[in-house]
C-alpha cells in the first residue's frame, strides 16, 4: 500500500485539530483522532435483509427455522437470542480503549470522552451512554473562579446547569491500549490538559491484570506568566444506564482508607441489584498539596445547578459526612469527587484519580450457581473491597505503567515496523479483556475432566494449571454471545499463548474436557434441519456455552450446525495443543493432552472415506462460510487435517511412542500425494476436489494448515505437509488475486476470489473480507518470506476498520467492498498477534543464519 495513502488515511482523522499543543508524555505511536472529526462513511450492519435472492432461496429452510427459534427466544421466553439477525447493533463511531483488567468487567470511555459501554454483567452488554459521568475542569485565579468546563463536546438536553460543549477541534484523543491519551487545549487560558488513563492489562502478569479498575492521571500544564489554581471533578451515576438504576436501593457514601503510608478517599456508589449486585468506586489520592473533596449524593436530571455552584463558588465540594438515603423507586443518584492543586506559572502538575468497581461472586443467566472472580484471591469476596481496590491502583498504577513501557518499547521503537502495525497489535489487545471476559476460581468440586480420569485416556479432575491460574473464557463477539468458540479462538488464541499462555492452557484443559463428554439429547440444528445430538463424545465442541444461559455447564451452545458438521474443530484442537506446546514447553501438558488428541484424530479419521490418508467433506464442514457448500476434499479441511497428522507424528517422537508416529506418518504421506493431486492446479489449492464451476474459486485462507507448521517451528524437513514452493505460489495467487483485485487492494483479502479476478458470491460469506483471517494469511507470508505483502495485506484491514469506518474498539467479524458490515467487537482480529510470532519468528532464523554463515567464515 502507498505510503502517501496511509499517511493521508491517518492525517484525515486529525485534519480538524486547530491547536498546536502535542500533551504531556503522550507517545508518537498509536491511534489519533481529533475529537472534532466526523466519520464520513456510515455503514449498515448486515441483517437477514441484505441475503441475495440466490442465497434466499438455499436458505430459505434456514430462515424460517431461524425466525420461529428467534421467536421463542424472544417472545416466550423473554431472553435475548446469542445471534440476533433482526437486531444487529447499529454502528456508533465513537468508542476507545475499554477501562479494567481482564475478567471482571469492563466500561468503555468512548473517544469524546462519554462512558458509553458497559460489561458489568458477564458477558452481556448494553450501550449506553451515561450524561453525567464526566470530567470537568474548574481553573482560579487570585482567589476567582476564571473558567469551568465540561470536558465534552456534548450538548445534552439535561444537566443544563452545566457549561457544555467544549469545542473538539482543540482536542486529541491518542490510543495504545493497555492507555489512552486525551489532550484537551483550553481556548484562551493557555492551560492545557492531558488525561492518561491505564488500566492493568500486563503480559504474563497473572494478578494485577484480573483488577476491576482503572486509573485516570491528569498532567496540567500552566503556559502562563501567573499560578493558577487547578481543580479536576470526576461525576459518575451510581448505575450504568441500565434500567435497574431506576429500580431503587441503591446509596453512595464516602470513604477514606489509610495503609502502608497512603491515603485514599472518595465515594463508594453501591449498586444493590438482586442478582450480581456491586459497587462503583470514584478516589483520589490524598497527599500534602491536593485538596481532595466530594459530593455524596446529587440527582443527575434537571438543570443540576447546585452542584455546579459549589465547585465554581471555590473550586472544591462541600464534602459532607454520612451516606445518602437509599433511592426510591424511580430516581438515580449520582456522586462527584474534586482534587485541586496549584500549578505555578510555566510549570506541569498532576492529579490522579481511580475508578474500580467490585462485583466479586456473579451468576450467568440461568442462576444455577454461584462463581467468584479471579481478583478476590487478593481482595476478597465480600463485596467491601472498592476502597482497597483504589488504593491498591492508585499507589502501583507507576509499576503497571514500567511494566507496560517495557513491554511495549522493543516493538515500538523497531524502525522497520509500520506505524500502522504498532497501532494494531496493542490496539487489537483490547478484547482480551473487553469480549465478555470472565477470570474465575475453580470451583472446590468442580471436575473438569469430563469424568474420564487420567488412568482412562482422559484428564485430571482438577488440573494444576486450573487450580492456580483459574478458569478463562471470552465471547466469540459481543454480538456473538457466545464463550471460547472453539474455531474462531484458533485464530485469536495468539494473543492469549504469547501474552497469557497460562491462560491458554486453561482454556484448553477445559476444552479437552468437555471432549470425551456425551450428551445424546436431540436437538434441532437449524442450518440443516436435522435432529442430532448436542454433543458427541470425542469432538470438539463449538463453543462453552451462553452468558445467558450456565458456561462450562453445558457446551455446545451453537444451533446453526450439529457437532458432525465441524470436522475442523478437531483438527484446530490438535493444532493448538503442539503450538501451545511448542511455546510453553509445559511437559506435563503434552502429556495430558495426547491421548484426547489421539482420540478427537481417531474421530477425524472415519472421515476419510476411499482410504487415501484424506478426510473428505460434505454439507457446511469447511470453516464458517455458512452457505459455502463443500463436496469431497477441500484445500481448507484437507490442509487442516494434513498439518494436524504432522504435528501428531511430532508428539508421537515427543512421547516416544514410534508405532503411532508410523500410524500417522502412513496417513500423511497418502493423504499429501492425494491432496495434490485432487486440489493443486499450478498455481493455488483449488477450493474443493468437487469439479463443480466453482470449486476452483481462491480461497484467502487455503494455507491455515501450513500456517500453524510454522507458527509450530515444523513445516519443513521430517514435519513439512506441504512443498515449500506450492505454499508460495499459493500465497502469491492469494495476494495477486484476493488482495490486489480486490478494492483496488486497499481492503485487505476477500475470503473467496475466481481466478479471474472478481469476487466469489456464491455465498453469504464468500465476498466479505475477515479481518482476523486476514491477520493470519499475513502471518503466513511472513514466515514465508512476503513480509511486504504480508504487511500490505494487513495495512488495508486496519485502515479500512481504524481509520475509514470508524470501528476502533470495535472490530468486526467482517465487512464487505461497500454497504455492511457483520458482528461489531469480534475475537478473531486477535490473530493479529500471530503476526508478531512470525515477525519475531523470521528475525531469530536470520540472526540464526548469520551466526552459522560467521561460524563458517572464521
Amino acid at each position: 500500500m502507498s505510503t502517501e495513502w496511509g499517511e493521508k488515511s491517518t492525517a484525515d482523522l486529525m485534519s480538524r485539530y486547530v491547536s498546536k499543543e502535542m500533551g504531556y508524555g503522550v507517545p508518537k505511536e498509536g491511534w489519533r483522532i481529533c475529537l472534532a472529526h466526523e466519520f464520513k462513511e456510515k455503514r449498515k450492519p448486515f441483517q437477514a435483509k441484505d441475503v441475495s435472492l440466490s442465497n434466499v432461496w438455499e436458505h430459505i429452510g434456514l430462515g424460517i427455522r431461524y425466525l420461529k427459534w428467534w421467536y421463542k427466544k424472544t417472545q416466550v421466553e423473554k431472553k435475548a437470542p446469542f445471534i440476533d439477525m433482526f437486531g444487529a447493533q447499529p454502528l456508533r463511531q465513537i468508542y476507545g480503549a475499554p477501562l479494567g483488567g481482564i475478567g471482571g468487567g469492563t466500561i468503555t470511555r468512548g473517544w469524546r470522552g462519554e462512558f458509553c459501554r458497559w460489561q458489568l454483567n458477564p458477558g452481556m452488554y448494553h450501550y449506553k451512554t451515561v450524561t453525567a459521568n464526566q470530567f470537568t475542569v474548574c481553573l482560579r485565579r487570585g482567589g476567582q473562579t476564571v473558567y469551568q468546563q465540561v470536558l465534552s463536546v456534548e450538548r445534552p438536553p439535561t444537566l443544563q446547569g452545566w457549561n457544555w460543549g467544549y469545542c473538539g477541534e482543540y482536542a486529541f484523543y491518542h490510543a495504545l491500549y493497555p492507555r489512552a491519551w486525551t489532550v484537551y487545549h483550553l481556548p484562551g487560558q493557555n492551560v492545557t490538559l492531558t488525561c492518561r488513563q491505564i488500566s492493568p492489562v500486563i503480559p504474563h502478569d497473572y494478578q494485577d491484570s484480573s483488577l476491576p479498575v482503572a486509573v485516570f492521571v491528569w498532567d496540567i500544564e500552566n503556559k502562563n506568566d501567573y499560578d493558577l489554581d487547578v481543580s479536576i471533578m470526576f461525576t459518575m451515576v451510581n448505575g450504568s444506564g441500565h434500567k435497574d438504576d431506576k429500580s431503587g436501593g441503591h446509596w453512595n457514601e464516602p470513604f477514606h482508607l489509610e495503609k502502608e503510608g497512603e491515603a485514599v478517599s472518595g465515594v463508594l456508589l453501591h449498586h444493590c441489584t438482586t442478582v450480581n449486585p456491586y459497587t462503583l468506586c470514584i478516589a483520589a489520592r490524598e497527599q500534602p498539596d491536593r485538596e481532595v473533596s466530594h459530593q455524596t449524593a446529587f440527582s443527575p436530571k434537571g438543570t443540576c445547578s447546585s452542584l455546579w455552584s459549589d465547585l465554581i463558588t471555590d473550586g472544591r465540594l462541600d464534602s459532607p459526612t454520612g451516606s445518602c438515603p437509599p433511592t426510591p423507586r424511580g430516581e438515580k443518584v449520582a456522586a462527584a469527587l474534586a482534587v485541586g492543586c496549584s500549578v505555578s506559572a510555566q510549570s506541569c502538575n498532576t492529579l490522579e484519580f481511580c475508578l474500580a468497581w467490585d462485583m466479586p461472586k456473579i451468576t450467568f443467566g440461568s442462576r444455577e450457581r454461584e462463581h467468584i472472580r479471579r481478583y478476590t484471591r487478593y481482595f476478597g469476596t465480600k463485596g467491601d473491597a472498592s476502597p482497597s481496590l483504589s488504593h491498591y491502583a492508585l499507589t502501583h498504577y507507576k509499576q503497571w505503567e514500567k511494566s507496560i513501557e517495557e513491554w511495549q518499547r522493543p516493538i515500538l521503537r523497531d524502525s522497520s515496523l509500520p506505524s500502522w502495525y504498532k497501532s494494531a497489535l496493542f490496539n487489537e489487545l483490547y478484547f482480551v479483556a473487553d469480549g465478555g471476559s470472565v477470570w474465575t476460581e475453580l470451583p472446590e468440586d468442580a471436575d473438569v475432566s469430563g469424568s474420564v480420569r487420567s488412568e482412562e485416556g482422559g484428564l485430571p479432575a482438577q488440573p494444576a494449571v486450573i487450580k492456580e491460574y483459574g478458569r478463562f473464557a471470552y465471547l466469540e463477539g459481543q454480538e456473538y454471545r457466545m464463550y471460547n468458540t472453539y474455531d474462531v479462538h484458533f485464530y485469536a488464541s495468539f494473543a492469549l499463548i504469547m501474552l497469557w499462555p497460562k491462560l491458554a492452557l486453561s482454556l484448553q484443559y477445559d476444552i479437552a474436557g468437555s471432549v470425551v463428554q456425551q450428551d445424546p439429547t436431540e436437538r434441532l440444528h437449524l442450518m440443516s434441519g436435522r435432529y442430532s445430538p448436542v454433543k458427541a463424545k470425542n469432538v470438539v465442541p463449538h463453543d462453552i456455552g451462553d452468558p445467558d444461559d450456565e458456561p462450562w455447564q453445558r457446551v455446545n451452545a451453537y444451533l446453526i450446525h450439529d457437532t458432525a458438521d465441524w470436522k475442523d474443530l478437531n483438527l484446530k484442537f490438535v493444532l493448538q495443543v503442539y503450538r501451545d506446546f511448542h511455546l510453553t514447553q509445559d511437559s506435563q501438558y503434552l502429556q495430558d493432552m495426547w491421548p484426547i488428541c489421539q482420540a478427537v484424530m481417531e474421530s477425524e479419521i472415519k472421515f476419510d472415506l476411499d482410504g487415501d490418508g484424506l478426510i473428505e467433506n460434505s454439507g457446511y464442514a469447511d470453516q464458517t462460510y455458512d452457505g459455502w457448500t463443500v463436496t469431497g476434499p477441500s484445500a481448507y479441511c484437507g490442509g487442516l487435517w494434513l498439518a494436524s497428522l504432522c504435528v501428531m507424528c511430532k508428539m508421537a517422537r515427543l512421547v516416544d511412542n514410534e508405532e503411532k508416529y508410523q500410524y500417522y506418518r502412513d496417513l500423511l504421506d497418502r493423504g499429501s500425494a492425494a491432496f495434490d493431486q485432487l486440489l493443486w492446479n499450478d498455481k493455488y489449492y483449488n477450493y474443493d476436489s468437487s469439479g463443480r464451476d466453482l470449486s476452483n474459486s481462491v480461497m484467502s485462507d487455503q494455507c491455515a494448515g501450513h500456517w500453524f507448521l510454522r507458527a509450530s517451528g515444523l513445516g519443513e524437513g521430517d514435519y513439512q505437509a506441504f512443498p515449500k514452493e506450492k505454499i508460495q505460489s499459493a500465497l502469491k495467487s492469494v495476494f495477486d488475486l484476493n488482495v490486489m483485485s480486490f478494492a483496488g487492494g486497499q481492503m485487505g483479502a476477500v475470503n473467496g476470489m475466481r481466478p479471474e479476478g472478481v469476487p466469489d458470491r456464491s455465498s453469504v460469506q464468500s465476498d466479505e473480507v475477515w479481518i482476523g483471517v486476514v491477520y493470519g494469511l499475513a502471518a503466513t507470508m511472513i514466515h514465508e518470506g512476503m513480509r511486504d505483502e504480508g504487511l500490505r495485506t494487513a495495512e488495508g484491514c486496519y485502515r479500512t476498520v481504524w481509520e475509514r469506518l470508524g470501528m476502533a474498539f470495535q472490530t468486526p467479524e467482517a465487512y464487505c467492498e461497500k454497504g455492511i458490515y457483520r458482528s461489531l467487537a469480534y475475537m478473531r482480529p486477535l490473530s493479529v498477534w500471530a503476526m508478531q510470532l512470525a515477525l519475531n519468528t523470521s528475525q531469530k532464523d536470520q540472526t540464526t543464519s548469520a551466526q552459522t554463515g560467521d561460524i563458517g567464515s572464521i
